[in-house]
């Protein structure tokens, strides 16, 4: 009669086994790289659109506002400071992280609030850049006439500029509430909206071709499908990271992780603030850069 020998298999003999870590956190870098794949689709697919059209709107031209800035021209700088708060979150992400391996738990907590801070100013700069987009209009070519247009999924102000001799015949064609608006925001005028619109046309025209208005042609939609839907998506990401740095913050102080003898919770939830942070790179690179 045979005998079966079972020969048991030794994966590794070295130091510390690679396959001997926390299930949590496996199931974190899991879920990351999933999420990895999420963010990638959606880039390769605005990549693909972008280059498939002949006219995309230029960063420095769309984002060049700021803050309580009036109308200075400061290309990109908005969205630098934004970018520099999140880089600077996830340097406070790692100093949580590092206290909660030397069980210290003040160091913890005011790690977290600090990064809780930046994560909030972040979304806040969000929320700004997308209401400025939203309502402010820049006059933009439609057809034969001239039109406010404002940075929508279906509308884009954004396209070609304009040539001059073409402006005047478009300005002649639009309506008199939009000469009057333009009036306002371009000629500074000291007259109100109710009296700018029962103003004679061909006057109105005349103010605004001296101004230095620039007018451009409606630019391609489909910016503002991409741009809403993946900052948006990634704004959402932040949000959650934010509810979960509370969460965490809350269960510091109450002592949760004292009496579980460890911080590993910190540090899943650093993995996924770093994520949120490495991701921003590459949407700010598409997004505002290229």
């Amino acid at each position: 009669m045979e005998q079966t020998v079972t020969h048991k298999t030794k994966w590794w003999s070295g130091g510390k086994s690679p396959f001997n870590i926390e299930y949590g956190k496996i199931m974190m870098w899991y879920f990351l790289l999933s999420d990895s794949f999420t963010f990638g689709a959606f880039l390769i697919s605005l990549g693909t659109v972008r280059f498939g059209l002949n006219y995309w709107p230029e960063p420095s031209i769309v984002f060049n506002t700021f803050p309580f800035a009036g109308h200075a021209n400061l290309p990109l700088a908005f969205v630098s400071v934004m970018t520099f708060v999140l880089i600077i979150s996830s340097v406070t992400m790692v100093l949580a992280v590092h206290a909660g391996h030397n069980r210290d738990k003040k160091g913890v907590e005011k790690y977290l609030i600090f990064t809780i801070i930046g994560g909030l100013i972040f979304l806040s700069c969000q929320a700004w850049e997308w209401h400025h987009l939203l309502t402010e209009g820049h006059p933009a070519l439609v057809g034969d006439h001239i039109e406010l247009l404002t940075q929508r999924n279906g509308s884009n102000p954004w396209g070609e500029i304009v040539l001059p001799q073409e402006v005047t015949p478009a300005l002649l064609k639009s309506s008199p509430e939009t000469l009057a608006r333009l009036v306002q925001e371009e000629h500074a005028s000291h007259l109100s909206f109710a009296q700018l619109v029962q103003t004679p046309k061909e006057q109105l025209v005349q103010m605004l071709s001296s101004s230095e208005m620039v007018v451009r042609k409606a630019g391609p939609t489909a910016f503002g499908g991409f741009f809403y839907g993946i900052t948006g998506f990634h704004g959402f990401h932040v949000s959650v990271g934010v509810i979960l740095l509370i969460i965490m913050l809350i269960q510091t102080k109450t002592g949760v992780f004292e009496r579980r003898g460890h911080y590993l919770m910190i540090e899943k939830i650093g993995l996924y603030w770093h994520f949120v942070d490495l991701v921003w790179v590459f949407v700010f690179l598409a997004f505002y850069l290229i």
